[in-house]
Parts: C-alpha cells; structure tokens; sequence
C-alpha cells in the first residue's frame, strides 16, 4: 500500500534527522565545554597579572613612603584588600577549573601547581601585610634603607621560594593554558560546522530522492482521478476512472464511480420528481387563484355586509333618540314617570351610537379619533362590571376566572378616565383570554396599586390565562390590526383581528401601557397600567365625591 511506503520513507527522514540532531547537540556540547574552559583559563591568567600589577603598586608605595614620608596608609590597605581579593577569585577559578577537567589526567599536575602557588602566594600576602603594618611612614626617618632592604625581602621570598620566580611560572603556564582551551574550542567549532554541513547534505539529498520517488509514484494515479472529477465536473456521470490498482488511489477512484452512478440515479430520480412538481405546482395555482377571487369577491360582500349593518342600524337609533326627546318635551303625561323611561332610552341610542361609530371607526383605519369622557372613576368598579360579563361568557366556554383579592388594608384606586371605553379595554382582554383558553382551563385575575418614582401611583391590571399561547415570531405583531396568528385561527376560525389593537388605543388614551408576554408551550399574560389620578392621595373623599 501506499501509505505504507510513505510511512516507511518518512520515518527514515524521521530518523536521519534524530541523528543530525543528537550528533549536532554532542559537538555543541563539547564546543561550549573548551569555550568554557578557555574562558575559565583566561580569567585565571588574568588573575595572576593583576595580582602581579598590584604587588608592583604596593612596592611603589612602600618606596614612596620610605623616601619622602608622606605616603597614604588608605592606599596601602586598599592595595592589599586588592591582592585579597584577587587570591579569593584566583582560589575560586582554580576550583572551577579542576571540576570542569575532573576527568583528565594529564591535567591533575596542573591543577597541583597552580594550588600550591596560590597557598604560597596567600601565605605571602598574610606575611606582607604584617611587615608592611610596622613600617614607620612618618617624615625624618633615619634608617630607610634598612626597612626598604628588610621588606624587599618580604616582598620576593616566601617559604624559601623566590615569588617573582613564581609568578612569571604560573603567568608563563596560565598563557600556555588559555592557547591550549583556545585552540581546542577552534577545533570542536570546526567540528560543529562540519557536521552541521554533513548531515544538511545528508537529509537534502534524502529529501530529494524521497521527492522524486513520490512524484513519480503520485503522477498517473493523481492525473486518473483529475480526469474523473472534471468529467463530473462537466456533468458527465458515465464517465469512470480506472480503479485496477490495488492501494489508496484504487480505492478513491471506485468510489468516484460509485459516487457516479449514485448520482446518476439521483439525477434522473430528480427530473422526475421536478415534472412531478411542476404538474402539481400548476395545479395548486390554478386552485389558488380560484380560491383568491372568491376571498376578493367575500371581501366585497363584507364591506357591504358592514355598510348595510351601520345603516339599518343608525335609521332606528336616530328615531329613538328623536323620540325620547320628544316625550321628554312632552307635557301631556307626568313629568317624573316618563323622564325616568326616557332618559334610558337615550341613553341606549347614545350607547348604541358609540358602537356604531367605532365601527365605522375602525373601518376607516380611524380608531385614534375616539373620544372620551373623562370623570374620576374607582376603576376596582369598572374591572368589576367587565368581570360579570366575562364570568358569563367564561361559562359558556367552561373557563373560570379567579380574582386576586387585594392586600389587605389597600384604599380603592381613583383613576380619570372613560367609564365605557376602560370597559371595554378591560373585556377585550378578558374575552381573549377566555375565547383562547382549553375547556376547564382558568384565568387569574390581579390589580392593585403599584407605586412609582417619586411617589407616584400606578394601578395595574394583569390577566394570566392557561391558554393556546403566542408564538415568540407572532408577538411583535399582536397589535397591529386584522392580525391573527395561524394558531390563534386554528384554535377558532371566528375574530377579526381588531380587539388587542382597539385595547392598546383605548388604553394609551388614558395615558397608559399595555404589553403581553407568552410562552410558547402555552399561556399568556396581559399587563395594564393606568396612571392614577391626583385624587388617589384620598380615595374616601374622591369615592364621596363621585357618589
């Protein structure tokens, strides 16, 4: 198979470069090794100088001292602190340089010596600093070439050994030593470039051989299957690929053709089915535009229908309203018995007018010019006479309607407002709310108080169904008129579409709000707030009032 070839050509890549890079890293290694100690061996080497230099300083100074008398004892001590200091590095070089060549031999000799300096050199100094602690600096001094002969001695022999001798020995090794560590670290950089140099070549060489295998392997079997998926590029799905190979090239190219012949079925599958649509598709339309002219010619019918009714309807409203107020002129018969009839005659044409109007209203995409008759209302009275109706029509549908009673100790609400239009605000809520609930569902009911910034009084009104619920898509849409949602006409074929949109007009008049929230499983809640009127700091009395 190929991806074994593969496998095996990339693992011998795999391998060479491991080995470029474990023989790489072992002459790094040994490159920073000589470079670590030839530096080592150069800070020794400068060790020994310095503290040379500043012996030779000290001597100078002795001899200042001796001959003119006026030399300064802080720079004797700083010198020495100096030659201190300088055998305390020289023993700490000296201990690094015998870890890093613990393990050779011909180096342990030298290692020796330069200890046995430094003991020497550090037993000198001690015996320099005690001499040079007796030296008299002061002017007049009689016997200054004595002194300078006596620590003359000082300065070159210790233990029987000549320093200077010492010194220029272990200078003349420690240069030896640091051309040495040089030298060895030119020869491992050397060494380092030479292998990076093989083992580039090496792997080159291998990745062009490996190169040239593959595209020659690679070629045919690429150029059959390019062949196949441009001739089904170009729709040619008879077209198939070779597939006499026995690897991963074989094995595509079977299934290009199978894939081929799949597609070839599902093509002529698919051209049927498209004729098959088409026919259908023609017939729906046909059916569509039948079913158009019959909605176009009902909608004409409706708009009659609409215009009979408010005809027939406002003709006998108008003659009893004309009536009433003829009898109400009238002095034939007692004045108290027939005011009382006529006077609810009146009012029912007036009523009865009211309707009319907003229908006509709404027809003419008129609502917002309602009027209202605004007076102090206890608005707990008007939400009562909407739930006596409701209750009834709840019956009918075998839907109950729970009222919250309000917290104990609340003063009635007073709101300014339109008796009749909050009415019927209020029922188009509850109706809604009964119309699209389950048999033996229920309808909670809750208003009351709520306060508001700066003391401020709200009443609101919140209805909470166990209903069909509102999709979350349609919601946005639950005010605008003639909308029903296609839940909303399943669940009942009957409704106009104007009620919540008639509500929110009627209740923005009052200069309130109202929103609904609904779950998508089902139920929905209807929110109003009204704001109170200033009358509502003492209910009792606006109650009184009204009365």
């Amino acid at each position: 198979m190929f991806t074994k070839k593969l496998q095996r050509a990339l693992a011998i890549l795999g391998g060479a470069a491991l080995l470029q890079g474990a023989v790489a890293w072992w002459a790094i290694n040994v490159a920073t090794d000589h470079v670590h100690r030839g530096r080592v061996a150069s800070d020794v080497l400068q060790g020994f100088l310095e503290l040379s230099a500043t012996k030779q300083r000290l001597r100078a100074w002795l001899l200042q001292a001796l001959v003119r008398g006026d030399a300064d004892v802080q720079v004797r001590d700083g010198l020495l602190a100096d030659m201190v200091g300088t055998l305390t590095r020289l023993q700490g070089m000296a201990a690094r340089a015998s870890d890093l060549e613990a393990g050779d031999a011909d180096m342990a000799k030298e290692h020796r010596e330069r200890q046995e300096a430094l003991a020497v050199l550090e037993r000198s100094v001690g015996e320099l600093r005690v001499a040079m602690a007796g030296v008299d600096v002061s002017p007049g001094q009689a016997d200054a070439m004595a002194a300078w002969g006596q620590l003359s001695r000082v300065f070159d022999m210790s233990q029987g050994r000549d320093l200077r001798t010492l010194l220029a020995e272990n200078i003349a090794r420690e240069r030896l030593a640091v051309e040495h560590r040089r030298s060895a670290a030119d020869r491992s950089l050397a060494l380092v470039r030479g292998v990076a140099l093989g083992a580039t070549l090496m792997l080159a060489s291998a990745a062009a051989v490996l190169a040239l295998y593959l595209a020659r392997a690679l070629r045919r079997p690429l150029q059959e299957l390019r062949g196949g998926a441009e001739a089904l590029q170009r729709g040619e799905l008879g077209h198939r690929i070779p597939a006499q190979r026995q690897d991963e090239f074989g094995d595509v190219a079977r299934t290009m053709n199978d894939m081929a012949m799949a597609l070839e079925k599902h093509q002529q599958r698919e051209a049927e089915v498209r004729h098959s649509l088409e026919e259908l598709v023609q017939l729906r339309t046909a059916e569509l535009q039948q079913a158009l002219h019959v909605v176009e010619v009902m909608d004409a019918r409706r708009r009659q229908l609409f215009a009979d009714i408010s005809h027939e309807l406002r003709t006998p409203t108008t003659a009893i309203r004309g009536e009433a107020e003829i009898t109400l002129r009238g002095r034939d018969k007692p004045v108290d018995e027939y005011k009382t009839a006529l006077l609810r005659i009146a009012d029912a044409s007036r009523h009865l007018g009211s309707v009319i109007d907003d229908l006509l209203t709404i027809a003419r995409n008129d609502i917002d010019t309602l009027s209202l008759h605004r007076e102090p209302l206890l608005i707990d009275s008007v939400l009562g006479e909407a739930l006596v109706q409701a209750r009834a029509l709840g019956r009918e549908h075998e839907v109950s309607i729970e009222l919250q009673p309000a917290p104990p100790g609340e003063p009635p609400m007073i709101v300014a407002g339109d008796a009749q239009r909050l009415r019927q605000a209020f029922m188009v809520v509850l109706d809604n709310a009964v119309r699209y609930s389950h048999p033996q569902g229920r309808v909670r009911v809750a208003a009351g108080a709520m306060p508001q910034a700066q003391g401020a009084l709200r009443w609101q009104l919140l209805v909470q169904d166990e209903g069909i619920g509102i999709p979350p898509q349609d919601l946005p849409r639950v005010f605008e008129r003639r909308f029903r949602s296609e839940r909303a006409r399943q669940h009942r074929r009957d409704g106009s579409g104007l009620g919540m949109n008639i509500a929110q007009v009627l209740v923005r008049a009052h200069g309130g709000e109202i929103s609904v929230d609904s779950a998508d499983a089902g139920g929905t809640r209807v929110c109003i707030r009204l704001p109170a009127s200033p009358q509502a700091s003492n209910p009792a009395a606006a109650a009184q009032e009204m009365a």
